[in-house]
């Protein structure tokens, strides 16, 4: 088992760094004079390049000066062991797109958070050579931020999830009573680039996800399992698609079954080994889990990330992190033509990022039964490629937008039209109140892409990666 030493360092912290931060927000709290930082003696392999063998280094827990609040919130959340405590939450890959926003929402709403990640997503971007649209502050100055305008501490592990000494200690040291994962590289084309970038999501998603399972089973039984899962498990079958599961009659015989999966990279296909893990799990140790099937998430603001721009998340617009919506609309705040994939008829579930963290909400605060395996398809709308590519247009023209649209060579292997109708009523019927997507989204996504569009590079609008032409050798930018 690993120990952690006793290493307290005191560290000099500046307040949120734009001058406009005190005339905006007025009357903040102070912000904490130090933190806490506590280093692990076992080792950790770390992923630097996927060119390279795994390298050691030591794991960081990094957790900042717990916060007391003076007295109870109103509706505050409460621990299903003590009423008086509020609900623990642990985010798994809290610094990322979903996680971020998710890991603010929660904290605002009353609940204790602590995030774990490793930031190796940030580390991707330095390797292909990209960024994010928006400038996005490092999870510590986030952290502070957060601290100072609302006086709520979220705590912070540093580490692997593949190294289960440090994910025992973070359980330990945490003790949640739910696990919210979304800690895996959840980008298709990435997974397709080349072998030790396959390799290295099928190792990192499946293996984490594995080490989550057995930590809870060992330190935290009764904790509830949210697990981001994705709609690509499914596929797109020429029936109609069900939450999870499917009756089947076959020969005169019934049976309730998992939905058939057909997933469609090495990033999906871990996925899917995901769900059978945890389903195993719950069968075998009384696991209480959700599994959300998330669609294709649109926007970047939700309420806690407006509050200040060291709080604003990441927007993604290339072509292996970006997400169809988000890129059509920095496409036409720069002048590019929007990239159709071939015939443009794929059709896919989307949902706003504020839906994203409203759902998560949903699931913990209605959490599985043990021995439970649910699974929510969380999505609110459904939309092909082409029916995108023409609201972005509409949207762009009412701002004075020229927008062109072109068909590009498909890199993906996928059917280009489909029957495609994927039922989503579970998390409505727990209280899911949608952002459909309007003309005003749009005009707000769009005036986002406006506000920087000067960040953007054009070279990484265009796919690179191709399913067929998956290469062997990493491919990494010069230093």
């Amino acid at each position: 088992m690993a120990h952690l030493l006793s290493t307290s360092c005191s560290l000099n912290i500046p307040s949120c760094r734009k001058p406009s931060f005190q005339q905006l927000n007025q009357g903040l709290i102070g912000l904490p004079t130090s933190f806490t930082v506590k280093t692990s003696k076992s080792p950790v392999r770390t992923v630097i390049l996927p060119a390279q063998r795994s390298q050691r280094c030591h794991t960081v827990y990094a957790t900042a000066t717990p916060f007391t609040p003076t007295q109870s919130r109103s509706g505050l959340h409460q621990s299903s062991n003590d009423p008086s405590k509020a609900k623990r939450v642990m985010i798994i890959g809290g610094d990322g797109y979903c996680g971020w926003a998710t890991a603010l929402h929660l904290s605002n709403k009353g609940y204790e958070v602590a995030i774990v990640d490793s930031l190796i997503r940030r580390l991707f971007d330095h390797q292909l050579g990209l960024d994010s649209l928006t400038p996005i502050a490092s999870i510590h100055d986030r952290l502070r931020c957060w601290k100072s305008l609302t006086g709520k501490n979220i705590e912070l592990y540093i580490g692997d999830i593949c190294d289960f000494e440090f994910l025992s200690e973070s359980f330990k040291s945490f003790e949640p009573d739910a696990v919210v994962h979304f800690g895996e590289q959840r980008s298709a084309p990435y997974s397709m680039i080349d072998r030790s970038r396959a390799v290295f999501t099928q190792h990192n998603n499946v293996i984490g996800t594995l080490n989550v399972l057995f930590a809870m089973k060992e330190f935290r039984q009764e904790c509830h399992l949210v697990k981001l899962g994705t709609m690509g498990e499914y596929g797109t079958p020429n029936i109609d698609i069900e939450e999870g599961y499917i009756t089947i009659n076959h020969n005169g015989r019934t049976d309730t079954l998992p939905y058939p999966k057909q997933a469609s990279s090495f990033y999906h296909l871990s996925k899917v080994h995901d769900s059978h893990n945890i389903a195993f799990t719950c069968k075998a140790w009384g696991i209480r889990a959700t599994d959300l099937n998330q669609g294709v998430v649109y926007g970047v603001r939700t309420d806690e990330t407006a509050m200040h721009e060291e709080l604003c998340n990441r927007l993604d617009y290339d072509g292996v992190f970006g997400t169809a919506l988000n890129r059509f609309c920095v496409q036409a705040a720069v002048g590019h033509p929007l990239t159709v994939y071939g015939k443009g008829g794929q059709t896919r579930g989307y949902l706003d990022i504020r839906d994203t963290v409203q759902c998560v909400e949903l699931a913990i605060a209605n959490p599985a039964q043990p021995g439970e395996f649910r699974v929510f398809n969380q999505f609110t709308e459904q939309f092909s490629v082409n029916q995108l590519a023409a609201l972005v247009t509409k949207a762009g023209e009412k701002l004075g937008l020229d927008v062109k649209t072109i068909s590009v060579p498909n890199p993906r292997v996928e059917a280009e039209e489909h029957y495609y109708n994927a039922k989503h009523t579970k998390l409505i019927e727990l209280g899911l109140q949608p952002h459909i997507l309007s003309d005003s989204l749009l005009d707000s996504l769009l005036n986002f892409a406006i506000q920087f569009k000067d960040r953007v590079d054009s070279k990484q609008i265009m796919p690179s990666v191709s399913w067929r032409k998956i290469g062997t050798k990493p491919k990494t930018v010069a230093a």
